[in-house]
């Protein structure tokens, strides 16, 4: 270290030499080893620069392989691998200048390195071999200039400096805290000299950084809508993490534990929440009972009503995963088949296996209506397998993969199992269509009836006489609590109105003397069960797929309400009285006209449940 004082002692005698003023010569020095420095100050300011613009890739990786350290680890090393990025650049850099500070501070302290005297310091009345907390007085400045110095570097990185910005607000000013009061304690302990040094150098550090983010700007290169947007989704996928409890959290860890110490899972079932099961039901129940394979129900849905079912049903194995902590199973699925019913496989943060290319992913929808219009573009691009409700359903999936060149899927004339359990049940129930009420029941979409139209509906409704239910989606409640709160409130004095916001139970549906909806799948699952006509209000079409002319399919949404009721546009009382009144009162769509639109929508009405299962006990069959 010795060699290295002499150096920067024969650097300080130089500079000294030009003048013989002990401050300019501080002032010439401290320039001089930031020219030294550059080459090193460019290159970690050009590698912040890269990992700034890395930054929204390497969220998204934390995104998608959320509670995955091991696997966010190893992608992230392969970006860095990919881009050429090594975070270990600019910890060179910080080295040197830790011992070239050293050196600074040797060569002041002992001014004999460059060959001066103690009197040689002594520069516009300031004697700067001093020690603060020798002399007192004036000399506190210096750490006090010291500590302010320190400050305003930071703050000016804090918002200036690529990659200091994008730190979290701890760093920022735990940072900004700590070097503020490292610089002011030992400033009382060094010579005035070095504390002047601190000074000189803070303020040409910042002078630099706006000089290299002039010549060489971040804005250039770095995406920042992109990066804004990525730690839009990281935050809310760690903050929906936070919000759940202790004992929660234990719960999912020992689910998610127990669900991988399983070796050779056969069928995997994924669930958003609860109301999901009644998709799945007779489907299961058809597994268990022609088979004895075990049951693997994954649920997002802590009070999934799966767990008590499980109870008596020992083939059915439940885990209750959050949303957070499936992204990381759903990476290391390791079950020969998984049945969902929720969409965007892929596409999003919920990806195929990373460890097996061997699973089957099955899609099941919830629903008779259009894939192609009511989902994502691409949203079963990457299933294996899609159960479909009806032939529309196939001649969407085959024009997609026509039209955009994708890969066949294997599409089976599955059925609606949903709709099969409620044939049965209205077949068997004297009360169903039996009730004195209208139901309204619209869908949760932009412009729905509760928003578009309510009240010539409910005045055109009321006309007839009957009570009218007014039972809105479940989803527009969570989404819009204020505007149900008013429609409650609105119509809350009013005896031929009912609000109804009780989703436990299913009667108000199929004991209705008339269902009302928009484009709900309500008003198919109503008619095809109860085999009675539906009121259609053509509120501003459900669409979710902008693109869904492209295929030259045309969606069933659009055909089949013409055959199983009466399409309104809401905008006039007495046109909804007068639908209602025809729909009531009259045999204008027949029990048999029903049967047959639903015949022609939906494959093996009644034993659609005995062909999915079929065809998933054939599959396993064939990967053992």
């Amino acid at each position: 270290m010795e060699w290295f004082s002499k150096f920067l002692g024969w650097l300080f005698s130089l500079v000294y030499s030009i003048n013989g003023n002990y401050l300019a010569a501080l002032i010439l020095f401290t320039l001089l080893t930031k020219i030294i420095l550059l080459p090193l100050s460019i290159i970690v300011h050009k590698n912040s620069i890269k990992l700034v613009k890395l930054t929204p890739e390497i969220n998204n990786i934390k995104y998608s392989c959320y509670g995955d350290k091991d696997l966010i680890n190893t992608k992230t090393l392969e970006l860095y691998k990919k881009e050429k990025y090594n975070p270990l650049v600019s910890v060179f850099p910080l080295i040197v200048q830790l011992i070239l500070l050293m050196g600074v501070i040797e060569v002041v302290s002992t001014p004999e390195y460059s060959g001066l005297t103690v009197s040689d310091m002594l520069s516009c009345g300031i004697d700067f071999s001093l020690v603060s907390k020798d002399v007192g007085g004036l000399y506190y400045l210096f750490p006090i200039i010291a500590a302010v110095s320190s400050m305003i570097m930071c703050i000016t990185q804090n918002i200036s400096q690529a990659l200091q910005a994008e730190q979290s607000k701890l760093n920022k000013y735990g940072m900004m805290a700590l070097s503020t009061a490292l610089s002011l304690y030992l400033g009382f302990f060094v010579s005035a000299g070095v504390a002047a040094y601190w000074i000189l150098s803070n303020l040409m550090s910042i002078a630099q950084m706006y000089i290299l983010n002039a010549v060489i700007s971040p804005k250039k290169y770095i995406d920042y809508a992109a990066l804004e947007e990525s730690k839009k989704k990281l935050e809310a996928i760690e903050g929906s993490e936070k919000s759940m409890d202790r004992e929660l959290k234990k719960r999912q860890h020992d689910d998610y534990k127990r669900f991988f110490s399983i070796a050779n899972k056969h069928v995997v079932f994924y669930s958003e929440q609860s109301g999901f099961y009644k998709y799945f039901k007779g489907l299961i129940e058809y597994l268990i009972s022609h088979s004895n394979i075990t049951i693997h129900y994954v649920t997002s849905d802590p009070n999934d009503v799966i767990f008590d079912i499980a109870k008596e049903q020992k083939q059915i194995k439940p885990y209750f995963i959050g949303e957070n902590k499936l992204i990381s199973l759903f990476l290391k699925m390791d079950a020969k088949i998984v049945v969902m019913t929720m969409p965007d496989l892929d596409n999003f943060h919920i990806k195929r296996s990373y460890v097996s290319s061997d699973v089957e992913y099955i899609y099941m929808d919830h629903g008779l209506s259009s894939i192609n219009m009511l989902a994502r573009k691409g949203a079963v691009d990457h299933f294996d397998t899609v159960f479909c409700a009806g032939q529309h359903i196939i001649d969407e999936m085959k024009a997609t993969e026509e039209h955009y060149g994708l890969p066949h899927k294997n599409l089976i004339a599955y059925g609606y199992g949903f709709m099969d359990g409620l044939i049965k049940t209205c077949s068997t129930d004297p009360t169903i269509a039996s009730g004195d009420f209208i139901l309204l029941a619209p869908s949760h979409q932009k412009d729905n009836i509760l928003d578009s139209c309510l009240e010539p509906v409910i005045e055109g409704l009321k006309s007839t006489g009957y009570k009218v239910i007014i039972r809105p989606h479940p989803q527009y409640i969570r989404r819009y609590p204020d505007k149900w709160k008013r429609i409650s409130a609105q119509y809350a004095s009013d005896p031929q109105v009912i609000t109804e916001s009780d989703f436990s139970s299913n009667t108000s549906i199929y004991q209705a003397a008339l269902v009302v909806t928009d484009w709900s799948n309500i008003g198919y699952e109503y008619s095809f069960s109860t085999l009675r006509p539906v009121m259609f209000v053509n509120t501003p079409m459900k669409v979710i797929n902008p693109d869904y002319k492209e295929i030259g399919v045309v969606p069933i949404d659009l055909s089949l309400r013409s055959e199983i009721g009466i399409e309104v546009t809401g905008r006039s009382a007495d046109e909804v009285a007068e639908a209602a009144e025809k729909l009531l009162k009259t045999n204008c769509f027949s029990a048999e006209q029903i049967s047959e639109a639903r015949d022609r929508s939906l494959f093996n009405v009644g034993k659609s449940d005995e062909v999915g299962g079929k065809y998933i006990l054939s599959r396993l069959s064939q990967k053992k």
